[in-house]
């Protein structure tokens, strides 16, 4: 029979206390307690955060899972331009934009946060700059449009895709204070997701001809094919960066709690989110995640917090039958 000390080339020690730097796949004995322990991944999850104070869907996000922002939006019987402040347990009400709309995408952070297109009831061009309490007045987009996606800080944002009357491959930069002309888009797409950075951003999902899982990646000048989603669906949510990226949430011809995860090549599937739902808000890191609002049959208020599979010390136990 091979043993521990063939496999990993140590024997399994015996020690009085838990070591304070393990290495991952190391395994003890901690003869203080009579307790086996190892080092290792320990699951993905998705927890309960504080509720959004305004019940909506059709919001973007940006921000961190301890420092988020969510604004805009629409209530179920209104557009709203609310703007919430989320700092890792609750949500506090922030300066209201200057033209609700829903439909819309952002990118940023909670104190320079960046909003644009969306709609009213027809595709907008409107761009909005937060700092962190108000909201002022940006450059317009060169093409009004609504259902796109957003990637980037506020000072080099990335607009992505949509719908302006017909659907659309247009990309285009924001320099903190006008658009200019990206590449684009392989094929004309909207309600998809984006995350990353202006040279380094990540499209993927939405709606085409059908709903789709292709994945685009950006270079800061032209998109290329990268790894497809495992499920195809429009309608949900992104966060990180282009080599780890998250997935969340969703529409195929159902809502969905699938999450996913990119690892800059190909995307593999992990936990669910607890309550499937379809235009939610997200954003955070491929680690550390929020996605909020949405909805379900109707509109929701819900967060929920994603944490990444991680190195954790494990009590290894086991059972006979």
């Amino acid at each position: 029979m091979t043993t521990f000390k063939e496999i990993r080339g140590t024997a399994i020690q015996s020690v009085s206390s838990d070591p304070s730097n393990p290495e991952a796949g190391q395994i003890w004995y901690n003869n203080t307690i009579g307790v086996l322990k190892g080092y290792a991944l320990g699951a993905a999850a998705w927890s309960s955060g504080g509720n959004l104070g305004t019940t909506r869907r059709n919001l973007p996000g940006a921000g961190t899972q301890t420092v988020g922002l969510a604004f805009g939006g629409y209530t179920g019987t209104a557009v709203t331009g609310a703007t919430e402040e989320y700092d890792g347990s609750a949500w506090t009400a922030g300066g209201s934009m200057g033209t609700a709309r829903y439909n819309l995408a952002g990118c940023g952070i909670q104190t320079a946060g960046l909003a644009f297109g969306g709609q009213t009831t027809t595709p907008l061009a409107n761009t909005e700059e937060y700092d962190g309490s108000a909201w002022t007045t940006g450059g317009n987009l060169g093409t009004a449009r609504r259902e796109l996606a957003g990637a980037g800080i506020q000072t080099a944002g990335l607009a992505i895709g949509g719908q302006t009357g017909a659907r659309t491959n247009a990309t285009e930069e924001y320099d903190g204070s006008a658009w200019t002309a990206g590449g684009s888009l392989g094929t004309a797409t909207d309600t998809l997701a984006g995350c990353g950075l202006q040279t380094a951003g990540l499209a993927f999902g939405g709606f085409t001809t059908a709903v789709t899982n292709v994945t685009q990646e950006y270079d800061g000048s032209s998109w290329t094919a990268g790894g497809n989603l495992n499920t195809a669906r429009r309608n949900f949510a992104g966060a990180g960066i282009q080599t780890a990226a998250l997935g969340f949430g969703g529409y195929t011809t159902v809502n969905v709690a699938n999450t996913e995860e990119y690892n800059g090549t190909s995307w593999s599937n992990t936990t669910s989110m607890t309550t499937a739902r379809r235009n939610l808000g997200g954003c955070g890191t491929q680690t550390a995640a929020l996605g909020f609002g949405g909805q379900t049959t109707t509109e929701v208020n819900s967060t929920e917090e994603y944490s990444g599979a991680a190195l954790a010390v494990k009590t290894i136990t086991t059972s006979t039958s």
